[in-house]
């Protein structure tokens, strides 16, 4: 799985948004995570549209969830910019179909889909904000093969 600039930022952005209780600016969320802003206000406009952050206008205006962090998976911030968490060619993976040997071949791109659910859903903004990750998540990265580049 390839995590884009673009979800990578909005998770950082959205991450600065659940540590702070207060409106944020775009900027003060670009420099405290050191990001482009002009990208980052378009990402913010994704977040909106998807319901994840609420903006405010005026000199006290800014970002700021639109929900709990508790209430906010990783994988619903990662939609909102780049669609969904699998694709294969474009399409969902349920929607593939192969012929002959390749045959069973849907089902593993659709197993791939619910591992990467299985983090990504399963870990909210406050989750990663507390460092209290989920004893699966633990068990992933405490495996000597997780650290290995392959």
């Amino acid at each position: 799985m390839q995590i884009s600039a673009r979800a990578d930022y909005a998770v950082r952005a959205m991450l600065e948004l659940a540590a702070e209780p207060r409106t944020v600016t775009a900027q003060a969320l670009a420099d405290a995570q050191g990001l482009p802003h002009k990208f980052l206000e378009a990402i913010l406009g994704d977040l909106r549209r998807a319901g994840l952050v609420r903006s405010l206008r005026g000199a006290e205006g800014g970002y700021r969830l639109a929900r709990p962090a508790e209430d906010i998976a990783v994988g619903d911030v990662i939609r909102a910019v780049d669609g969904p968490l699998a694709g294969v060619r474009g399409m969902r993976p349920e929607q593939a179909s192969y012929e002959g040997v390749a045959a069973n071949l849907q089902t593993v791109w659709v197993a791939t889909r619910a591992a990467v659910r299985g983090v990504l859903d399963e870990t909210s903004l406050a989750d990663v904000v507390s460092g209290k990750l989920s004893p699966h998540l633990r068990r992933l990265v405490n495996s000597p093969q997780a650290w290995e580049p392959r």
